[in-house]
């Protein structure tokens, strides 16, 4: 099981109250939410492995200087992500806290939990799970990899394989991140190719393949464009230039090997303890622990 855990503990932050707090009155909602979260994932899934992928960078220079609107609609005034401070606070207990049990934490300097995940599924030989709100980790989906996608709540969370992605959309999975380009993505500050939606994408994705393959037909003036669409794609030919690289995770995050294995007790209790104690999440801790110990037991 891969965790985007940026998005996962953003989604804690904002469904947890912040009037949950640790004994000394620091907000410790996103912590509270993501163990919960995360036992609730354990507890219905028994994985056997489990890893937080992690944004070592959120925006990467090589994506920027590809598309430069690249969530720039995201950053604060001092150039960083702009992320509430109770949030931010919360991020490196939780790391602490995930130490303490022993679940695996990943990340690559450069790159986001996209490519970690990315890179992490793609190397393995083993049934994948990810689970993520981000649309873009559904161009992942294969007979062998599964997204488990939150985008509308944890309780609506939707198993979608190859074919799901494809009756949804009306695209392969392989092929969703070149929907994404045509279509253009708000969320991540990708503008699209002006006066191409989500029809004419997935349209266009169909007859004829990757935004490389739809760029050398409407070259060639091949038949099978939809009216005006052939003209979009050609003004629009240095954007989709450059746009896949920048949306397609990459598979290449120079990551060490992780030991991923869940164990059926904490790594380190005693400091478990401790941060349980402190910052009020014994609750929390005690539920992960037991979800963790039985995914173990029938693994």
């Amino acid at each position: 099981m891969l965790i985007d855990a940026a998005n996962l503990y953003f989604r804690a932050f904002y469904s947890t109250p912040e009037s949950v707090t640790a004994p000394d009155g620091r907000p410790v909602n996103a912590i509270r939410g993501f163990l919960d979260m995360s036992a609730a994932l354990i507890e219905r899934r028994r994985p056997s492995r489990w890893v937080a992928c992690l944004d070592l960078d959120w925006r990467p220079a090589f994506r920027v200087e590809l598309v430069p609107t690249y969530k720039a609609h995201r950053l604060a005034k001092d150039g960083t992500e702009e992320i509430p401070a109770a949030l931010a606070a919360q991020i490196p207990p939780l790391l602490d806290v995930l130490g303490a049990f022993g679940l695996a934490c990943a990340g690559a300097d450069g790159f986001e939990a996209d490519d970690v995940i990315a890179t992490l599924a793609h190397r393995d030989t083993e049934p994948v799970e990810i689970v993520s709100g981000d649309r873009d980790m559904l161009a992942l989906a294969t007979e062998r990899v599964t997204v488990l996608y939150t985008g509308q709540g944890m309780a609506k969370m939707a198993a979608m394989g190859p074919a799901e992605v494809l009756a949804k959309y009306g695209v392969p999975a392989e092929n969703y991140a070149d929907f994404a380009v045509l279509r253009g993505d708000p969320s991540d500050g990708l503008p699209g190719v002006p006066g191409v939606g989500e029809k004419t994408a997935a349209a266009l994705v169909n007859r004829f393949g990757s935004v490389e393959q739809i760029v050398a037909a409407a070259k060639r003036g091949d038949d099978g464009f939809p009216a005006g669409s052939a003209g979009k794609i050609r003004a629009a030919q240095d954007y989709l230039a450059v746009a896949p690289a920048a949306v397609r995770g990459r598979t290449d995050a120079p990551l060490d090997v992780i030991d991923d294995r869940l164990y059926a007790e904490p790594r380190d209790a005693g400091r478990l303890d401790e941060l349980a104690g402190a910052l009020g999440i014994a609750s929390s801790v005690k539920r992960l622990t037991k979800a963790v110990a039985g995914a173990y037991r029938t693994t």
